[in-house]
Parts: structure tokens; sequence; C-alpha cells
């Protein structure tokens, strides 16, 4: 492809008046594409019932409800409740990797939020011989990713007003531990759309700690206590970034933490049925908790085949996927479609479709075709018999849809739409 094609496009979307609606936005608020949800919760909360109904403070956590579902080349979890503003921590563990990770969590984990991980790690104290085994998970999990985020007050301003600040981190988790895999942080933010954090590698997380429904608080059990709670801390990450393979499921664990990673609640998902706080996080062990402390979240043989731009997940990046760019022009906060990660889809994000533009890594590659789109007009008309290649050659050429689709027309076809061999 020429890189003519990536100036003389730009230009002309940005004329664009699609409205971005389609497509999960990443805002702490659950989306029709999230359906039900995936699992709720069962028993009260031991760490404050929430009832403030601000979207930033909030005094009590809770996990009422997780939510999860992959769209296109993007994992999207909620985690549907609150999180105190006293600097409790959501843990995220992810098991995208079938046979990779760790359980026990080891204590050899990358230094991320002031030794985070090793906090819950396996640990052994040389003086008295006793061993904290770490961490431990369902049978069939093995952590091999890591998300936490936690929220409080920052430092006033100049007018004495007290910001809410969020944080968040993550981690690969690699089999054998170590600190050669991905880490990183993002932050302050804030809660909402407008307090977005977003990291390097495009993970992002917002919080919505609105909510004042879902479970009460004691330690007794409360079937279903969760329902209908649409609120919380929401999390998108690329399936690149898990090193995720399409087919595979993605299995979750979620639960809330002390301040210090050193305390776990009884807010855990998959839920408990009953009971307080489970405490100690290095005597952890889910596998003797009764039921899975996990939920799944189904790629149905797609997941968006880990690629970016490819985002109807068929292994390849096309008009079809160009057309999904369109759909959600503008300002679209959260969209796969905004390949950068600015919070806009625009221009740029088009220089990056094209730039991948084609098979997948390991793809089959598509079927669509694009029509007679790649042949000029016999009979001097404009446009071609397949909208979305017509879409992609009149954005760069709009002389193509005004006048006539000449072999000029019918050339940018042939470089830019799937016409096949």
């Amino acid at each position: 492809m020429k890189m003519r094609h990536l100036f003389g496009l730009a230009a002309p979307l940005l004329m664009s008046t699609a409205v971005c609606g389609q497509g999960i936005v990443v805002d702490g608020v659950a989306d029709e594409s999230y359906g039900d949800g995936l699992l709720v919760q069962q028993v009260q909360t031991q760490f404050g019932n929430a009832d403030m109904g601000e979207e930033g403070f909030c005094n009590g956590s809770e996990i009422d409800l997780l939510y999860g579902v992959v769209e296109g080349d993007t994992l999207y979890l909620l985690i549907a409740g609150n999180l105190e503003s006293n600097y409790n921590k959501l843990e995220v563990f992810l098991d995208a990797i079938p046979g990779e990770g760790q359980s026990p969590l080891l204590g050899n984990n990358p230094d991320v939020d002031f030794g985070a991980l090793n906090r819950m790690g396996r640990f052994e104290d040389k003086k008295t011989g006793e061993v904290q085994p770490g961490l431990t998970f369902d049978t069939d999990f093995t952590a091999d990713f890591w998300i936490t985020v936690t929220g409080g007050a920052g430092t006033p301003d100049k007018k004495g007003v007290t910001p809410y600040d969020t944080y968040m981190s993550y981690a690969e988790l690699l089999t054998d531990g170590g600190d050669s895999g991905s880490f990183g942080f993002a932050g302050p933010g804030s809660s909402g759309a407008s307090g977005v954090l977003i990291t390097d590698n495009f993970i992002e997380v917002a919080i919505d700690n609105s909510n004042v429904g879902g479970v009460t608080g004691g330690d007794q059990p409360e079937p279903d206590g969760g329902a209908g709670v649409i609120t919380g801390i929401e999390i998108s990450i690329p399936l690149s970034v898990l090193g995720h393979t399409p087919g595979d499921d993605i299995l979750v664990n979620a639960f809330v933490n002390g301040s210090g990673h050193d305390f776990v609640s009884n807010q855990v998902m998959g839920p408990l049925l009953s009971g307080g706080n489970l405490g100690e996080p290095r005597f952890v062990n889910f596998a003797d908790i009764e039921g899975e402390q996990y939920a799944i979240v189904k790629t149905e043989g797609g997941g968006g085949g880990g690629c970016s731009g490819d985002f109807n997940g068929d292994g390849v990046v096309d008009g079809a996927d160009f057309g999904l760019m369109l759909a959600v022009w503008g300002e679209c906060l959260g969209c796969s479609e905004d390949m950068n990660g600015d919070g806009v889809v625009n221009g740029a994000d088009v220089g990056l479709i094209l730039a991948v533009w084609g098979d997948c890594p390991g793809g089959g590659g598509g079927e669509e075709g694009c029509g007679d789109c790649n042949f000029a007009n016999d009979f001097d008309l404009p446009g071609c018999s397949d909208s979305v290649c017509e879409s992609i050659v009149c954005a760069i050429d709009e002389v193509c849809c005004s006048a006539i689709w000449d072999d000029f027309c019918a050339g940018l076809a042939e470089q830019n739409c799937d016409c096949g061999p």
C-alpha cells in the first residue's frame, strides 16, 4: 500500500457524521453488550455497605456482579459494586493462557505497586523456617495476568478541594516468576468517563462508585444479593496484551483486598456462599472453598484473533473492520476502534488500521470480496456493487462516488479492499 493513501484518506474522513454509540464504552457503567452478567454475589460484605451514592468518593467495598465479554480484539470486564475510597484494592487475576501462570502465587514477581504481588505471594521466614504458601487459586486456574485498582483522597488543590484520585497497576505473571514480562501502572485518574486510566499498552480502567444497591453489610448469606447492579470498576484489555489464543476461554478471579494488599475480604468472584473475611492472602486457598472462585468469559472460537484492527474477529483486517470504525467515528472512550487510545476515532486511527491491513498473523484470511469494485464502470457511473469497499474508496477519492468509478477508483479498491487473488 502506498503511503499517499494514508494522507489522502485522513482528511475526508474528518467530515464523517457517524455517531459513537456502538460497542462498549469504558466508563464504569454496564453497556447492553455485557448482557445479564456472569456471576452474582451471594454473601453480605464485611468491608462496609456503600450508601453515599457519589460517582467518586465511597464509604464501602462490595462486589455485586461480574460482567465479562470479548468484543473484537478486546476483553471487557465490569466488576459491579463499589471500592471504598480509603485505598482498598480490587485485585483481578486472569487465566488467559492454558497451562501457563501461577498457583500458588510466587514470591519473585515484579515489584509493582510497592511490592503488591509479592505481598500476596509465597514467603519463607528464614529465621523461623515458617513457609507461607502464597495465594492459591482453584485447581484449574493458573494466573498469568494481574490488574489492581485503587482510589482515595488526593492532594487538595489551591482552593482546598480534595480530589478523588484513582490508580491501577498490572503485571504479566510468568510461570516461573521473575520480572521479564510486561508490567506497569497508570494514574492518577478520577471517576466516570472523564477519569479513565489508560496505560501505555492500552489497558483502560474506569470507576463509578454511585451504587447504593447490591448486598448489605454483614457476613451472612444473601442469595443473589448483588443482582441488578450496573456500575462499578470497568476494565478493557487488548487480547494481544494477554497473549491470548483465539478460541481459549478466559478465566477471571476478582476480590477486594486491604489497602496494603494484605487482608482479603469476603467479597470474591466467584462468590463465597457465606462467612466473613478471608484475611492473610498468603494463606488463602480458593481450592479449599466451596464452589469456583472464578468466572469464565467465553470467546466463541474467535476472540478477535488477538489482531489489532480485526474488530469483527474474522482473522483479517479488511473493509468490514473499516466499516465498524466509521460507525463509531468521533469521541469514543474505550472503543476498540480507537486504536491509539486517545479517546477519539479519527484519521490517526485510520492510519493505524491501514498499517495492519490484511490477514492477521496466523489467520486464515477472509472471504468478503469486493464485488465489482476492482473494475472500472463501463457506463461511466459513480460507485460500485460492494458498499463497504465503496465507502473505503470514496473516503480516499470522493470523485469515485460523485462522478465516475474509473480505473483509478478500481485500483484503489484493489489495493484497499479484500478483492481476493
